[in-house]
């Protein structure tokens, strides 16, 4: 680590071994465990945890207080907002340990994950899914899709620029913001 590259703030804690990438900026009381990979670019909030064996790709943002733990994986431009939780055992117990039974749970590039939503681990969110402020995701989530309430359902779809989408007789979106164009077709966003 070289810490001329990326910034680290005081209070924070980078164990040996822990790889971070080039232009990262790391906030305030932060934990970063040794074989823990972030990649260039991203930006952690205050009271971060990143636990072992945990991948964060490159230009992700971690708003304050929020813990990853090991089994996740974040692909990039990914948002984690303020307090969303992991999980990464179905079943904890204080007394047994269940180490070996972490599942994996994946998050794709550019999705977003509003403030205090839970993610039950061994899901998939898709590329660019929205899951809405204090949603709780039991299960996966396809690309695009805007994922909100608990238990979680899809509620519509949204562009790569998180606009949402409104669709014409040919299932066929245009984003608002950016003209992308997009086609619903077997419950599955195409960007076309």
């Amino acid at each position: 680590m070289n810490d001329k590259v990326f910034f680290i703030h005081q209070s924070s804690v980078i164990d040996p071994g822990a790889q971070v990438g080039k232009g990262t900026q790391i906030w305030h009381f932060c934990h970063i465990r040794h074989t823990a990979e972030i990649g260039e670019e991203c930006k952690l909030g205050q009271n971060i945890y990143v636990d072992e064996n945990v991948k964060i790709g490159n230009r992700v943002k971690i708003q304050n207080n929020v813990s990853v733990y090991n089994g996740v994986i974040i692909e990039d431009d990914v948002f984690l907002g303020p307090s969303m939780v992991f999980t990464n055992v179905i079943n904890p117990r204080s007394f047994i340990e269940r180490k070996d039974a972490f599942k994996k749970t994946l998050i794709k590039k550019g999705a977003t994950i509003g403030a205090n939503a839970t993610i039950i681990c061994g899901v998939e969110i898709g590329e660019y899914a929205l899951v809405g402020a204090g949603a709780v995701v039991t299960k996966n989530i396809p690309a695009y899709a805007l994922f909100l309430g608990n238990p979680g359902q899809i509620k519509g779809w949204v562009s790569r620029a998180g606009i949402t989408l409104r669709f014409d007789e040919k299932n066929i979106a245009v984003c608002s913001q950016t003209g992308e164009k997009y086609q619903l077709k077997d419950d599955q966003l195409i960007k076309l």
